[in-house]
């Protein structure tokens, strides 16, 4: 080995040679000529001798070594340089001298100079690029990983080396040079992050693999060629440093490197993996890792600072030296634990110590708002999560439930207060007995009954949930015994895992979404301590917010100004991401109620099968069609055509009218609301929807008066016949101007003026007058129908009226695209004469099996009679509520379609349309949605799934009744 002592400075000053000695050594040694140019080192002295040939320029370059270093040493490198050229890297290539040498000795006066020639790599240092892309990352990271596979066999005399850049020397040179650091800061953080990096070190490096490696394979000595737009890693130069060393400094070393052109360990991951590929690295080589790469940055700083003082010429050197402060810098800002963890995600070989297993012996639990775990209401039955958890440990040995995590498990319907769903901490379960051990080397802090406080640099780590067998001011090891499991259900034990920097005792285990950023500053994902990857959150509602914005319209609503982001349904309840259970009463389109299990298997079991047009031939499209004319009002109702959306069927019914009775005008209700094509549209009068609504309809639509018996024309419920006067004087004027009506059409109770119910016999009278005049009437259940308003099936049976045309949608899916047009079959077949007709959705096997499965669930679950019963509930409810609250002018509807009118003052009947927006926000809070409706949006529309229980109305009237009440 050749030893000599490199602290001491004289000999590490690179040569004196000068242009013209450099032109003169390649010229008498080794016979080339041409021009010359020095390039930067540190130690040597390198020239670029450029040559003319039959061919073009060749390029050499010519190495005046350091005599510091043996021949044996130098002869070393070159051997190193002929077998990577061999095995087909990218090496510069040793060149002989006149002599039939590698080996060349210049002598000038009384100096010796060792010299070598060696051909010339092409192209631009890859130092040369500021930022570097993911996959210059990688490829780096792969031809540092070659080079230490080729060298791995390599041996000669002359690589037992003692050299300053040997990791398994930093601490010493680190020590010897840290005077040359002026700034007393930067030196004590230089001193510090060296000590721990060896501290973390020590208990590895004695299992480290030895070899040769080139020690230097950086952003300086990695020649790059272009590749689109981006230098590509090509080849090595630069042997300088080959020596036997630890295999893994040769990554440390490159990765080290790559910091100087990315921010942080993530970005440089790449680099790892790519040389893990061609090396596979050992446990203990990936603990080491990270504290050799802060070594480096430590070396690298010291020794620039000090070869910028004994060598002060040496631009190069000078140039270097704040590139190695970033680099440095760049690496000791990451917590030990945490560039661990993060390399051992990115090689998959995470492991965790706590029950001394590897992290793919644990299963990771999922009791998020969307986990597929928790389907079919499971999340409400109070052992879910231990149920689960069984469920885990039958396949694995261990399950873990994440740091971060909002918990449905948590949530529970039906309260005014948010739920702790957050948990702050891992909880990890193994069988009962299992032992504990310390994931890292600690200082015991504390011991409770059940709970163990560990500290270790500054991070203190509380363990819950285990019998000690340790006290406190011991100092534990990583992997040594702290207790066992005791048992918490069923032979399963649980531990709970917090991370902070002090006052763990007085941290909870679960939090309030309203205190996630409080307690999520305080408390640190233990993950990469304990060995197990983070688990990211997904949910973001700003961030969704802002998606939405940069795609959607800005005519496309959305309730509230600041939404929960809702991602499950069940029954009559709504969740958001964080767990907040929300009571929905206004979602009339899930009829049977959110995420319905009998309705989402059958749509699972048809999509296995078939999913098609209603051109095809199919049991389930006639299933539908018959089951909705048993359900007709009346056996002249026949024929049923089958759609998508409620829109469509009212297309459809306005179509067939016109078609069927050759006419064009339609009379529709003002304040009405339809749909938004250009037909459903075109009869829409409601001046909320379009505030031009009555200004602008096509000269086919003749607007009627609404007959709304609370704040109409004519009050009260005997108002009909004064309505029907009005409306028969309205269709004479129309045929008197030549103008006579293919069809009337409205909502069966007025769901867009606040859930009205029409006085009795308006809507029997007003068929009766268009049906006169050679009309249709046709009825709008797309949001009435199916059973909502509970003693009746459809809005038509309560006004004892017969159309001409249903048009049903919403509940008919509950959720899944689909609306029918119910018909006689003498006007469904006037169709014919304008050609076929088809909806490519409408019909479908899929949405016909849905339609069946919401019908199929309405009769064997009683949810119509539930309507009923609950609906009467909830009216006795809010007729009491009415009588303490003034703002409550008047509860409409009937069933579970009611409207809840806000009004100023009961005489005047003004709207109170700002109060009624604050109670929709304010109801949120208190955990229940609601919406305004009408065209002064001045009533709470009351709307909800037809399952919705006693208990969940009652919550909703308390609810509004504390909003009232002004709590």
């Amino acid at each position: 080995m050749t030893v000599y002592d490199f602290f001491d400075g004289e000999e590490l000053i690179r040569p004196h040679v000068t242009l013209a000695d450099a032109s003169a050594i390649a010229t008498e040694l080794f016979g080339i000529t041409g021009s010359v140019h020095e390039l930067g080192s540190h130690q040597d002295r390198n020239f670029r001798i450029d040559t003319q040939a039959p061919h073009g320029v060749i390029s050499y370059l010519l190495k005046v070594d350091n005599s510091a270093f043996s021949p044996q040493e130098l002869s070393a490198q070159d051997a190193a340089m002929a077998l990577l050229s061999a095995r087909g890297l990218r090496v510069p290539t040793p060149v002989t001298g006149l002599d039939g040498n590698t080996g060349q000795q210049y002598v000038r006066a009384s100096e010796r100079f060792s010299v070598r020639m060696m051909s010339f790599l092409d192209g631009a240092p890859l130092a040369s690029v500021d930022r570097f892309a993911p996959e210059v990352v990688s490829t780096l990271g792969a031809l540092s990983g070659s080079v230490a596979r080729e060298l791995a066999d390599f041996d000669a005399d002359g690589l037992d080396r003692s050299l300053q850049w040997d990791l398994r020397s930093a601490t010493r040179v680190v020590d010897r040079l840290l005077g040359s650091v002026t700034d007393a800061d930067r030196r004590r953080e230089v001193a510090a992050a060296a000590s721990a990096a060896a501290e973390r070190l020590a208990s590895v490096e004695s299992r480290l693999r030895v070899q040769a490696i080139h020690g230097d394979i950086t952003d300086d000595n990695v020649m790059g060629e272009l590749q689109g737009d981006l230098l590509m890693p090509a080849g090595v130069i630069d042997f300088g440093d080959l020596a036997r060393g630890w295999l893994v400094a040769e990554l440390a070393v490159t990765l080290s490197s790559v910091l100087n052109h990315v921010p942080n360990l993530a970005a440089a991951l790449p680099a790892i993996v790519a040389f893990d590929e061609r090396v596979r690295l050992t446990d203990e080589e990936i603990s080491a890792l990270w504290p050799l790469v802060v070594l480096r940055g430590a070396v690298l700083v010291v020794s620039g600072e000090y070869q910028v003082r004994i060598d002060e010429g040496n631009e190069y050197a000078a140039e270097r030296t704040d590139h190695e402060w970033r680099l440095f810098e760049a690496a000791a800002g990451w917590a030990w634990d945490d560039a661990e963890a993060a390399i051992r995600s990115a090689l998959g070989r995470t492991q965790t110590v706590l029950f001394g297993l590897s992290a793919s012996d644990i299963e990771v639990l999922d009791f998020s708002v969307t986990s597929s775990a928790l389907n079919g209401g499971r999340w409400l039955e109070t052992d879910a999560e231990w149920q689960v958890v069984a469920e885990a440990l039958s396949r694995a040995a261990a399950a873990a439930a994440p740091y971060g995590q909002y918990r449905l498990t948590r949530s529970r319907p039906n309260s005014t207060e948010e739920p702790r769903s957050l948990a702050l901490g891992w909880e990890l379960y193994a069988a009962a007995g299992t032992g504990v051990v310390s994931p890292l080397n600690a200082d015991v802090l504390r011991v409770t009954a059940d709970s163990v406080w560990l500290g270790s640099h500054g991070v203190e780590l509380q363990l819950i949930g285990l019998d000690p067998e340790v006290a406190v001011g011991d100092i534990v090891e990583k992997g040594a015994r702290l207790g066992v499991l005791p048992e918490k259900q069923e032979g399963i034990g649980r531990l709970g895992v917090q991370q902070g920097a002090s006052g763990l005792s007085e941290a909870p285990t679960f939090a309030k979404p309203s205190e996630a950023e409080q307690w999520l500053s305080q408390l640190a994902d233990p993950a990469s301590i304990i060995g197990l990857e983070p688990v990211e959150n997904p949910f973001d509602a700003e961030a969704e917010l802002h998606r939405r914005a940069k795609i959607f319209a800005s005519a496309q609503e959305r309730y509230y100004l600041k939404p929960p982001q809702i991602e499950r349904g069940w029954k009559e309840f709504l969740v958001g991401a964080d767990g907040r259970v929300y009571l929905d009463m206004v979602n009339n389109v899930a009829a049977i109620g959110h995420s319905h299990p009998r309705q989402g298997q059958a749509v699972a079991d048809q999509l296995s099968l078939l999913n098609t047009n209603s051109r095809f031939l199919y049991r389930a499209l006639a299933d539908l069609s018959e089951r909705l004319v048993e359900l007709a009002p009346h056996p002249s109702l026949d024929t049923v055509l089958l759609v998508n959306s409620g829109t469509e069927a009212i297309d459809l019914a306005l179509r067939l009218s016109q078609v069927f009775t050759g006419r064009r005008s339609v009379v529709a209700l003002r304040e009405a609301y339809h749909g938004w094509s250009i037909g459903a549209d075109a009869i829409t009068t409601s001046a909320y929807d379009n505030p031009y609504a009555l200004a602008n309809r096509p000269d086919w639509v003749e607007v009627a008066d609404i007959p709304n018996p609370y704040r109409g024309t004519y009050r009260g419920l005997d108002s009909a016949p004064q309505y029907l006067a009005d409306l028969r004087s309205q269709l004479d004027a129309m045929a008197d101007a030549g103008r006579e009506p293919a069809a009337f059409i409205c909502e069966t109770v007025l769901g867009n003026a606040g859930g009205i119910v029409m006085p009795d016999g308006y809507l029997a009278g007003a068929y009766e007058e268009i049906r006169t005049r050679g009309g249709l009437a046709i009825a709008d259940e797309v949001q009435v129908g199916y059973g909502r308003l509970g003693r009746h099936f459809w809005g038509v049976q309560q006004q004892d009226a017969v159309p001409d045309i249903i048009a049903v949608a919403k509940a008919m899916g509950n959720g899944f695209p689909l609306g029918a047009v119910i018909t006689r079959r003498e006007i469904a077949e006037a169709l014919s004469r304008e050609g076929n007709f088809f909806s490519s959705a409408g019909g479908s096997p899929v949405s016909s099996v849905a339609g069946l499965a919401v019908l199929d669930v309405i009769r064997d679950e009683g949810l119509q009679q539930n309507a009923a019963r609950v609906g009467d509930h909830l009216v006795a409810r809010l007729e009491e509520l009415a009588s303490r609250h003034e703002v409550i002018g008047a509860i409409h509807g009937m069933g579970l379609y009611l409207g809840i009118e806000l009004v100023r003052s009961r005489a005047t009947l003004e709207p109170a349309t700002e109060e009624t927006a604050a109670v929709c926000e304010r109801l949120l809070r208190h955990g229940v949605i609601m919406q305004a409706t009408s065209e002064r949006q001045n009533v709470l529309k009351v709307k909800p799934p037809l399952c919705l229980s006693v208990e969940s109305a009652d919550f909703f009237v308390d609810a509004l009744d504390e909003v009232l009440s002004g709590k």
